[in-house]
C-alpha cells in the first residue's frame, strides 16, 4: 500500500483528534488558559496535565519514529534546518508568550474557536494573521540553510 497517498488524511485526522483534545480538555477556553497562568490568584493546573499527556504522547511517538529508515506517510525524514537560538527566535517566543498571557488564546485552539462565530476570536484570528504578514513584511522569511 503506497501510504505516501494516504498523507492528507493522516494529517485530517491529527489535526481532527488535536481539536477534540483541546475541546475535551477546555483548552480552547481562554479564561480557563489564563487562570493556569494566575500563579498567585485562581490558579487552575489543569494545563499541566493536558501538556504533560501531550509532551509523552510526542516524545514516545518520536522515539518510535527515529527507529525507522523512513516516516510512514513521506519519502523522507523532514529535519529541521534552523537549530540556533538567536534574537529572532527569542523575540518571537516572548510575543508569542505575551500574546498568549493576554488573551488566553495561541493559534490552535483560536481556529479551533472559529466556528462559535465568536466576535473576539474572530478578531483575534484577523490579528493573528495581519501579524504574521507584518512581521514576513517587516522581517522577512526565515532564511533556510541549503
Amino acid at each position: 500500500m503506497n501510504w505516501q497517498r494516504l498523507s492528507p488524511l493522516v494529517a485530517l485526522a491529527s489535526g481532527l483528534i488535536f481539536g477534540l483534545g483541546l475541546l475535551v480538555s477546555g483548552m480552547n477556553n481562554p479564561a480557563k488558559v489564563r487562570a493556569f497562568l494566575d500563579v498567585f490568584g485562581a490558579w487552575e493546573p489543569a494545563l499541566i496535565a493536558v501538556m504533560g499527556s501531550a509532551v509523552t504522547v510526542f516524545a514516545l511517538a518520536f522515539w518510535l519514529g527515529r527507529k525507522r529508515s523512513a516516516p510512514v506517510c513521506a519519502s523522507v525524514f523532514h529535519e529541521p534546518t534552523l537549530t540556533r537560538i538567536d534574537a529572532r527566535l527569542l523575540s518571537g517566543a516572548i510575543l508569542f508568550g505575551v500574546g498568549w498571557g493576554l488573551v488566553g488564546l495561541c493559534p490552535g485552539p483560536a481556529l479551533v474557536n472559529i466556528f462559535t462565530l465568536n466576535s473576539d476570536v474572530l478578531l483575534f484570528v484577523v490579528a493573528l494573521l495581519l501579524g504574521n504578514r507584518l512581521a514576513h513584511w517587516l522581517v522577512g522569511p526565515v532564511k533556510h540553510k541549503a
